[in-house]
C-alpha cells in the first residue's frame, strides 16, 4: 500500500512538473539599468497581469518531443507599458506554437517607468539567449522570430527596425493591434507617456515611432488588428506596414470590421476570430512551419 501511495506521489509530481515551464532569468546577477520602482511586482488581476516588473526574464515553452521544426518565437505581451497580459497575451499563444511545432518564449520584460531604452534592451538580451542555446534547444539561429501585441507589439516592432547585428534581428515578424507610432495624434497616450516620459523630444517620438525606422532588412512581418479598435487606431498598423511594403519587404496587414482591442486569440464570436488560422498559412508561406 505505501508503495502504491509512494507511486500515486511520483506520477502526480512528474505531471505538476511536466507542465510546468522553465524560468530563465535575463540577467542572473541583476540588470545593470535600473527602472525606478521601489515597489514590489504585484499581480492586478491574479495569475494574468502582472505590473511593476523590474526582474526581467522569460518562460521556455518547448516544442512536443518529434513535432519541433526548428522555428522560435519570442512573444511580448501586451500592457500598456505598464504591465504583461501572461495568459491570454502569453501562455496561451505559447501553447498554440507548441501545437504547430514551434518552440516559444514569454518574455516578462521590465517596464520602462519612463527609462525608454530598458525594454529593448530585454528582447535584444532574450533573443541573444535563444540564439547561444539554440543548438541545445532544436532551434534553427534562422528562425527565430518575435511577436507582440499591443504596447508588447510597440516592442516587438522595435526589436525589428532597431537592430544592430545579426543576433539582434529576428526572422520575422508578428503584431497583434500594435501600437506603433509614438505621434501623439495616432498613439496610445498610455504606453507613450509610460515609456517615454510626460515630454518627450521630438527627435525621441520620431526614434520610437517605428513605423518611421523600417529598414531594407526589417523582417518579413503579419499584422493583425480591427478597424473598430478604439484603444489603438488601426492607422499604427497600416503606416507600418506601408513603410515595409515600401521597401520591397512581405508584409500581411489582415483587418477585421469587428475585434475591438486585446482579443488575443480566445473565441469571441467576431470575425477576429479566425486570425489564427490566417497566421497559420502565413507561417506556412514563409516556410516556417509544415
Amino acid at each position: 500500500m505505501k508503495n502504491k501511495l509512494f507511486l500515486i506521489t511520483l506520477l502526480s509530481i512528474f505531471a505538476v512538473s511536466s507542465f510546468a515551464q522553465q524560468e530563465i532569468k535575463l540577467y542572473p546577477k541583476g540588470p545593470k539599468e535600473n527602472n525606478g520602482f521601489t515597489e514590489k511586482e504585484s499581480w492586478t488581476r491574479p495569475n494574468d497581469f502582472l505590473t511593476k516588473i523590474s526582474d526581467p526574464r522569460m518562460y521556455y515553452y518547448p516544442a512536443p518531443a518529434g513535432k519541433a521544426n526548428g522555428t522560435a518565437v519570442l512573444i511580448c505581451p501586451g500592457g500598456g507599458y505598464v504591465g504583461v497580459s501572461i495568459m491570454k497575451e502569453g501562455k496561451e499563444i505559447a501553447e498554440w506554437f507548441n501545437n504547430l511545432g514551434v518552440t516559444a518564449f514569454v518574455l516578462y520584460y521590465r517596464m520602462p517607468n519612463g527609462h525608454y531604452k530598458i525594454p529593448l534592451a530585454d528582447a535584444q538580451k532574450a533573443l541573444k539567449i535563444i540564439h547561444k542555446n539554440a543548438k541545445a534547444w532544436n532551434i534553427d539561429k534562422n528562425k527565430i522570430g518575435i511577436m507582440g501585441f499591443s504596447a508588447g507589439g510597440h516592442l516587438a516592432s522595435t526589436a525589428g527596425t532597431h537592430f544592430k547585428t545579426k543576433i539582434q534581428r529576428p526572422a520575422f515578424m508578428i503584431l497583434g493591434y500594435p501600437v506603433v507610432t509614438m505621434d501623439k495624434n495616432l498613439t496610445h497616450a498610455g504606453s507613450r507617456e509610460n515609456l517615454l516620459g510626460n515630454n518627450p523630444s521630438d527627435k525621441l517620438v520620431k526614434f520610437y515611432s517605428n513605423e518611421l525606422q523600417v529598414k531594407k532588412n526589417t523582417p518579413p512581418t503579419f499584422i493583425v488588428h480591427a478597424r473598430d479598435d478604439k484603444t489603438v487606431p488601426i492607422a499604427n498598423s497600416r503606416n507600418l506596414a506601408k513603410a515595409i511594403q515600401k521597401k520591397g519587404i512581405s508584409c500581411t496587414l489582415q483587418e477585421y470590421d469587428l475585434g475591438g482591442h486585446g482579443f488575443g486569440m480566445r473565441k469571441n464570436n467576431i470575425p477576429a476570430d479566425n486570425w489564427p488560422e490566417v497566421l497559420k498559412n502565413w507561417l506556412k508561406e514563409q516556410h516556417l512551419i509544415q
